[in-house]
């Protein structure tokens, strides 16, 4: 029998993990508001879009680094966001942002301009539709809002290959 082929490598996507309770909500919003048909996630708040697949393991160790024996960051949903083309909720963590700044400094000579860019934290309800209906929904939404906190409960890695993200592995900070 022979051994089975690792997986192609593919670009790696890093992102912040919410609690059960947040994650559902965050989840029933994005099932109301995002096009059915694009809607192949969950919801989520990603800290880098792309990081190349040689970066994996020295990823997994910082990862660990950053959650073994560390209490969740605080955050809050802070409010709600154009873009362009869809809704997102703006997500306010200092001590997520300077959790990302030290992995952004460890990977700098890897980064995309995109994720090289100032990072906005947010988690996208709506995306890829006309202006007119995201504009709609921006003022739907932000008439109810209420600022209010978010678990943050892990950072987490999954390789990219075009379609639903495939797991590359999971940390969850002490609680």
């Amino acid at each position: 029998m022979s051994e089975p082929v690792p997986p192609t490598p593919a670009p790696i996507i890093v992102t912040a993990l919410f609690g059960a309770a947040d994650q559902a909500f965050l989840d029933e919003q994005r099932r109301a508001y995002f096009p059915p048909e694009r809607n192949q996630l969950a919801a989520h708040l990603t800290m880098f879009h792309h990081l190349p697949p040689s970066a994996a393991a020295e990823l997994r160790q910082r990862l660990v680094a950053e959650t073994r024996g560390v209490a969740p960051p605080r955050a809050r949903l802070a409010g709600v966001v154009s873009l362009g083309r869809g809704v997102a909720y703006r997500v306010e963590s200092p001590e997520l942002e300077a959790i990302r700044a030290r992995l952004a400094d460890s990977f700098r000579g890897s980064l995309t301009p995109q994720d090289q860019a100032g990072w906005r934290a947010h988690v996208t309800v709506q995306n890829k539709v006309e202006p007119s209906e995201a504009r709609a929904l921006l003022e739907r939404l932000k008439a109810v809002f209420v600022a209010r906190p978010v678990t943050i409960a892990g950072l987490s890695a999954y390789w990219y290959r075009g379609g639903p993200w495939e797991p590359l592995s999971r940390h969850l900070f002490d609680r």
